[in-house]
């Protein structure tokens, strides 16, 4: 543990800078998670039909999809339990891992995805993209490029 005095304390213009990221990304989220629940679906649920609809044959594994999110997979789950209940995927066995499962995008879910899809897309412009020049644009993908994880 790091004792007080071999802290790194921010200087003005770095805790200027983590603060305004902050309030961007409150302010997007909210703003986009507000726009989703209009139209019948929250952020995750929007993430999970979204990447699966991109899968061949609309299925992934949990395990896969939970990493894509940056989930555990029993949160996952639990989420999926209730989009399963909701009739937007269905769950099927998973013949390379007999523990794990397969997330199915079902034609319910879809339907839903392309009902929520211009809504979403009207709200990332409206949130967030028609508010920068094409300048921010390319900064915030060196940026986004720089803080990835590796």
């Amino acid at each position: 543990m790091s004792t007080k005095s071999s802290v790194r304390w921010l200087e003005p213009d770095e805790e200027r800078a983590w603060r305004a990221f902050l309030r961007v990304m409150v302010a997007v989220q909210t703003g986009t998670a507000r726009d989703l629940a209009a139209v019948g679906l929250s952020e995750a649920d929007y993430e999970v039909l979204s990447t699966l609809s991109e899968r061949p044959g609309h299925t992934s594994t949990l395990g896969e999809q939970a990493d894509k999110m940056g989930w555990s997979r029993s949160r996952l789950s639990r989420h999926a339990t209730r989009m399963e209940a909701r009739g937007l995927l269905r769950r099927e066995p998973d013949p390379a891992d007999g523990r794990g499962c397969l997330l199915v995008l079902t034609d319910d879910g879809l339907e839903a995805l392309g009902n929520a899809a211009p809504a979403h897309v009207e709200s990332v412009r409206h949130h967030f993209l028609d508010r920068l020049t094409a300048d921010d644009l390319v900064a915030i993908e060196r940026i986004a490029e720089r803080v990835r994880p590796t």
